[in-house]
């Protein structure tokens, strides 16, 4: 998927008003992905997103995964945005089953493989790909 066509779909799944702030949630939400997942997920997952948005999945200074819940996930998201938990689950969301779009179903289940269970709702799927 393109940069353009990643961003349309985010800014549809979340209607958001401009291409600015569905970037800006997407930026968000991957930079708390980013403290969730190991190194290893997290590079294989920037090899199948559009540059640049696959910057914010290669953070400089991680040294390793977190390991944090979706609540917590949301919270961290909306401390990101200044959003409201509600909303930053919504942004969640939009950027996650737009992931699960543009990758493949393969990548896809490595990626939730190493998430609670719980995570896999975000993607828009009931369980693994």
């Amino acid at each position: 998927m393109r940069y353009d066509e990643f961003l349309a779909e985010v800014r549809d799944a979340g209607e958001y008003e401009d291409q600015r702030e569905a970037e800006q949630v997407t930026r968000a939400v991957f930079s708390v992905l980013a403290q969730r997942l190991p190194g290893t997920s997290l590079d294989h997952l920037a090899a199948q997103i559009p540059e640049p948005l696959d910057e914010a999945l290669r953070p400089e200074d991680q040294l390793e995964a977190e390991p944090f819940g979706v609540e917590e996930f949301h919270s961290r998201v909306a401390e990101e945005t200044g959003a409201r938990p509600l909303t930053a689950q919504q942004d969640s969301g939009a950027v996650l089953s737009t992931v699960a779009k543009a990758v493949s179903g393969g990548e896809l289940n490595q990626l939730l493989s190493h998430l609670p269970a719980g995570y896999a709702v975000m993607f828009g799927k009931p369980e693994l790909a």
